[in-house]
């Protein structure tokens, strides 16, 4: 599970991307340029989760109805048919990227159609506008907004603390937000539309994770963190009169009016020393349940209780499942049964080792059972069963040691929600994903309930970097807190994440040009090497040694050919080496903290860009000399590439807006540049395969062209763009990286701060689809059992070319004997009916020359015998079984 949460739009605004609100675009920068449109569709490359879900939310009228929300990455709405989560923030823009943290959701349970969500990332200086209250009307098809008058912090200390918005359950017209940076309680008459602060409420908090923290980050009074109403005190269309609030203040965490909010009073007699992270209240019992922390998470937290109170007679009852003294975490996630009232259950969020627990009591909290418990330490007795075999990267590659398993139960449980409606369903975020069950109540008769992702459609990974490579793979990226992954196939979830080393954050990445199977990345590590090489296209990777003094990632860039690296390291200076990194030397002429980039054909030839100065080395990054070229940006918001096919060509993307901005090309290796006219910022560049009939390879950038903010395509240098995205999908900030796909022309990948990796395709005449198997030929077919253990096991294909022509795809089928079943794939495409299975070729691997062959792989379930195919078809032509 995530032990940190980058904040990737942090390093953006220290760097100035997002410094101010742009100006317009003037009128000399602009009458060169030509816009038009085209209509793309977007997905996203599936990784399914990768970053904290702090909240979820079950609609208490409709049956089925279900938000999360994220740290970074928007809020998404359940789709019971596809079981897959819906994103609805996306048409958040450049200018609003802040919007994209959204710290608490509220659905309306009197019309179920109304939903609303608090926005806003950082309360301090890296977020450079005020939060939001957006409210829609259809389920958050559509959203207004209104703008509040002070900052939120969707990624601050304390986001999984709540909920702090939340809609009156009997007069739903009226709202209630709590505010962080001591702004108070707020309220709402007219359904979200307008909002003013509840003058009289008599606590506004004093918490703070670190008081000397200058950044204002973890200095930031983490204020009002929760509102409940008691929905038995009100009578549908009048206001309800009981309401409880959460305060991050120890000695006072909780306030409750019985006037309908116009007095509010301490609640007497409550525990002190601890904050109160959610109140829960079961109204059919007469509780309200408290969980407590002695810090504001997500990830701290040493000791913690939970707690009753009688609403009725005002007694607090201490019915923590273990002493205190037992603690070495706080609880958080907190959840009742609406079906069987008295059923309750709570998580210990920040317990990272040996994994979380979860605690269920079916008695008001008069006694608990736990998820899991010790037998004889280090051995553990769990009552569930964890299936990842849909996301099966979920458990990192790792091999620990007893108490410790994997895949963990989580960590960073701050959001637990049994089903209004189910009993069976309950869903809880991590740091990483959703997980969930469908049988939880066989914990309650001695069962073992499953625990599975429930996480599809939900992509919140921060994206730091992108290759496509010209063979191989489609698509490799460097990403925070879970490293990165390698796409065989951008519909499946790839079976792991880049490990040996496995970066916490990887920063960069970068291929040999005219050798692909040759890679590079490097990122971020608590300790251990910070880059990592492959010989076989991502598939595999090994660490290379760190030079001196290097404390994290920076960037990283591959010679043409494979035979040298250049790095710019944090912590050091810039370093190039021969070979795989075994020994580095520190260049010269290049200040430390620049940019590095190679030549796409010279393997001699690499840049960098630091401070406005673009450097050039010919000497394999031994030696590098400063471009005389002036008119750059000045700060270091910037990002080139080279041209691949053509030495010596750049395209530089970058600025400010209170200097230089915008697009510059260069044909001589940067000894000069020259400014597109027509360009008023952009932030990123990347190629893909050129337009049908054109020559030159298609420019794809995040920019403002023509007063327009988006993404744009060229076909023809730069002279004219179309706008490829629209109003509906802008995804907040895509600053990071961007890349066309050089196989599939109008392809494109767009890097985004929590929404993971976008790509669309295009509807242009020629664009978007990939090759269509066409399988011919003689063949012979390699089938081996690499694993298998009781009810699964995993299998290796090799399919060969034996004829004397080259495939231009591929189509292989075969039959289980003994019922097996497919459970996750790579390498292919697969379709099973029954015992039948096809698997096709990705896009990357459909071209099989003579004498050559292509591998898959796949994991399955079996039971009483596992007897390999006897026989394979490549279409309709049966192949040599070995």
């Amino acid at each position: 599970m995530q032990r940190t949460r980058i904040l990737t739009a942090v390093l953006a605004l220290a760097a100035g991307l997002l410094a101010g609100a742009p100006p317009a675009l003037g009128a000399d920068a602009a009458k060169n340029v030509s816009i038009t449109a085209d209509t793309y569709t977007w997905k996203n490359a599936r990784i399914d989760g990768g970053g904290f879900v702090p909240g979820i939310v079950f609609n208490r009228k409709e049956r089925n109805l279900a938000y999360a929300r994220t740290d970074i990455g928007g809020a998404y709405r359940w789709q019971q048919s596809s079981k897959t989560w819906t994103p609805l923030l996306d048409s958040v823009g450049w200018d609003d990227w802040g919007h994209t943290g959204v710290v608490s959701l509220a659905s309306d349970s009197v019309d179920p159609d109304r939903v609303y969500a608090a926005v806003g990332t950082y309360t301090n200086s890296w977020d450079p506008g005020n939060g939001a209250v957006m409210r829609s009307t259809d389920r958050g098809a559509s959203w207004q907004k209104a703008d509040l008058p002070f900052k939120l912090g969707g990624n601050m200390p304390g986001r999984g603390m709540g909920e702090r918005l939340a809609v009156d359950p009997n007069r739903n017209s009226v709202l209630y937000l709590g505010a962080p940076s001591g702004k108070g309680l707020w309220r709402s008459t007219d359904s979200g539309a307008s909002w003013s602060q509840v003058a009289n409420f008599p606590n506004v908090g004093n918490y703070v994770q670190d008081p000397s923290d200058t950044s204002g980050y973890a200095s930031d009074n983490q204020g009002i963190v929760w509102v409940t109403f008691d929905e038995s005190t009100g009578t549908a269309g009048s206001a309800t009169r009981t309401i409880y609030v959460g305060v991050a203040d120890k000695d006072n965490a909780v306030y409750r009016s019985t006037d309908a909010g116009s007095t509010w009073s301490r609640v007497a007699g409550q525990p002190t020393g601890y904050l109160a992270h959610k109140g829960v209240l079961d109204a059919a019992n007469g509780y309200l349940y408290l969980a407590y922390s002695d810090k504001g998470g997500p990830y701290d937290g040493g000791k913690g209780r939970l707690w009753r109170y009688a609403t009725a007679t005002g007694t607090w009852t201490d019915i923590s499942p273990v002493a205190e003294a037992d603690t070495y975490y706080g609880f958080s996630g907190l959840t009742v049964d609406r079906q069987k009232p008295g059923t309750v259950m709570a998580t210990a969020y920040s317990s990272w080792w040996p994994d979380t627990q979860i605690f269920r009591s079916t008695d008001s909290g008069g006694t608990w059972t736990k998820a899991w418990d010790y037998t004889s330490y280090p051995d553990r007795a769990n009552r569930y069963t964890m299936d990842v075999s849909s996301s099966p990267w979920l458990t990192w590659g790792a091999h620990p040691s007893p108490p410790e398993q994997t895949p963990k139960l989580g960590w960073m449980t701050e959001a637990l929600e049994i089903d209004p409606f189910d009993s069976n369903r309950m869903m809880y975020g991590t740091g990483a994903t959703v997980y969930g069950t469908e049988d939880l109540t066989k914990w309650d008769g001695g069962g073992r309930f499953t625990v599975r992702p429930m996480v599809q459609g939900l992509e919140e990974t921060a994206v730091n970097d992108l290759a496509s490579p010209p063979s191989g793979a489609p698509l490799l990226s460097a990403l925070g807190d879970v490293g990165g992954f390698r796409h065989t196939d951008l519909a499946k979830v790839p079976s792991m994440m880049f490990t040996q080393p496995n970066f916490t954050t990887t920063t960069s990445l970068d291929f040999a040009e005219t050798s692909p199977n040759t890679f590079v990345r490097v990122g971020d590590l608590d300790s251990g090497p910070h880059i990592a090489f492959s010989t076989d296209n991502g598939a595999n990777w090994f660490a290379g040694t760190d030079p001196s003094g290097v404390s994290g990632g920076g960037t990283v860039a591959a010679a043409a050919d494979g035979g040298r690296f250049v790095w710019s390291p944090a912590g050091a200076v810039v370093q190039y080496t021969t070979g795989f990194g075994t020994s580095w030397q520190a260049s010269s002429g290049i200040p430390a903290g620049a940019v590095v980039e190679s030549d796409r054909i010279d393997p001699k030839v690499f840049y960098g860009f630091k401070s406005g100065k673009f450097y050039v080395s010919s000497d394999g990054g031994a030696t590098f000399t400063a471009s005389s070229a002036s008119g750059l940006p000045s700060g270091d918001s910037v990002r080139f590439k080279a041209l691949p096919g053509t030495k010596g060509e750049v395209w530089l993307a970058g600025g400010a807006t209170d200097g230089a901005y915008g697009l510059w090309h260069s044909t001589d290796a940067g000894a000069t540049f020259t400014k597109l006219s027509g360009v008023g910022q952009a932030d990123t560049i990347g190629f893909g395969k050129a337009a049908p009939g054109a020559s030159y390879q298609t420019l794809y950038t995040s920019a403002k062209i023509g007063g327009v903010r988006g993404i744009f395509r060229s076909t023809d240098k730069g002279a004219t763009w179309t706008r490829i995205n629209d109003d509906a999908h802008q995804w907040g900030w895509t600053g990071a990286a961007i890349t066309g796909d050089p196989r599939v022309y109008g392809r494109v990948y767009v890097s985004t701060n929590g929404r993971g990796v976008v790509y669309g395709d295009t509807s242009d005449a020629g664009g978007g689809t990939d090759p269509t198997p066409a399988p011919t030929g003689a063949c012979t077919v390699t089938y081996r059992i690499t694993n298998q253990w009781s009810g699964g096991f995993q299998a290796d294909v090799q399919l060969s070319n034996t004829g004397s022509s080259a495939w231009d795809g591929w189509s292989l089928g075969w039959s289980f004997a003994d019922g097996q079943r497919i459970t996750q794939l790579w390498n292919a495409e697969y379709t099973q009916s029954g015992s039948t299975v096809t698997a096709r070729n990705v896009s990357w691997n459909g071209g099989v020359a003579a004498g050559s062959s292509v591998s898959f792989g796949f994991t399955g379930s079996w039971s009483g015998t596992n007897a390999k195919p006897a026989a394979f078809k490549l279409g309709e032509t049966s192949c040599t079984v070995v």
